[in-house]
């Protein structure tokens, strides 16, 4: 059995690796530990961040702020900013 985590470094507090990719899309995923911070981006497409396991709060330039645990999932609009923050160490997968 293999687990998403082990694709990560413990050490580091933000990491993305390509994880799928299929003919029409991609699959991403996302390690965030506590108090890790993915800075301010955007992505040109429609995405879908899916919280794995443990707990980080999505926050876009519209004001908008969604704390995501085990099992939720955000859409997250293209051509506008966003971030996210680490509140436990997070796997997150992020479909495009």
């Amino acid at each position: 059995m293999t687990n998403i985590s082990s694709m990560h470094e413990a050490t580091k507090p933000v990491s993305a690796k390509p994880f799928f990719k299929g003919q029409e899309g991609t699959v991403a995923a996302l390690q965030i530990q506590k108090d890790g911070l993915l800075d301010k981006h955007i992505t040109k497409v429609e995405a879908l961040l899916v919280c794995v396991a443990g707990e980080v709060v999505f926050e876009n330039e519209k004001g908008f702020k969604q704390t995501l645990t085990n099992g939720d999932y955000i859409k997250i609009e293209p051509m506008v900013t966003h971030w996210i923050k680490g509140v436990q160490d997070s796997q997150l997968l992020l479909i495009k």
